[in-house]
């Protein structure tokens, strides 16, 4: 079903995008992703190379609508077509608003949200040739609010917002939207070090593991929102 697909992952060089790659990659798909360091991005792709060969590291910025649109163009130069996107990139700055300097907050909105708009644009036209699925990675802090999350916050509402404003632009394309909206990752994320205190949360593969059913649902079948929680509190 899934063999001759091919997948576009941002932020994928680590954490939830890594999580990701891997997953649709041993379940036979074609996957190309990003990340801004051209080290982390060739390491990634060799590191991937373990569960397919059918993989793609390209150096591109999300804040940038001109260097997605080449990413997408060295995505159908390799593959040929583009039948999913999964907008993951993000950053996360923790501070009291007063103490939020205009350019963190700028370097969050522009990453995590516009970001999100600038993925989709860039690939929008190929999703209309092969009626495929485009999906947001949001936050359960894109429905709630907590202390030093301003800019943080504004942007996953943000994203959760415009995805389901996109789904209903784009459903008459055929192509479906879905934001997912993960709880405690076990990553490296705001300078976490993931360890054993760890096994609690939802891992990469988790992720990776819900995208891989939402992919293989009925195409009758459109998840638009899915808050995905860890089942244990934190320890």
């Amino acid at each position: 079903m899934l063999e001759s697909k091919v997948a576009y992952i941002t932020g994928g060089t680590k954490g939830v995008g890594f999580g990701i790659a891997k997953i649709l990659l041993e379940n036979g798909v074609s996957v190309a992703f990003s990340g801004r360091k051209r080290d982390d991005v060739e390491k990634t792709e060799q590191e991937l190379k373990r569960y397919s060969e059918n993989v793609l590291g390209i150096v591109s910025d999300v804040k940038s609508l001109e260097s997605e649109e080449e990413a997408v163009k060295y995505i159908k130069e390799k593959f040929g077509r583009l039948d999913f996107v999964i907008a993951n990139a993000g950053l996360g700055i923790f501070k009291p608003v007063d103490q939020l300097s205009a350019e963190e907050w700028n370097d969050m909105i522009e990453t995590n949200l516009t970001g999100v708009f600038y993925t989709l644009k860039a690939s929008v036209e190929e999703l209309k040739k092969t009626e495929g699925y485009y999906i947001t990675i949001s936050s359960l802090a894109g429905a709630n609010f907590f202390e030093n999350g301003t800019g943080y916050n504004a942007s996953k509402f943000g994203v959760v917002g415009f995805t389901q404003a996109a789904m209903i632009d784009l459903r008459k394309y055929n192509i479906k939207a879905t934001v997912i909206m993960p709880g405690s990752v076990a990553t490296n994320f705001n300078g976490n070090t993931p360890s054993e205190k760890d096994d609690w949360k939802i891992q990469p593969e988790d992720m990776g593991n819900l995208v891989l059913d939402i992919l293989k649902m009925n195409p009758r079948v459109l998840p638009s929102k899915i808050e995905f929680r860890a089942t244990k509190p934190a320890r």
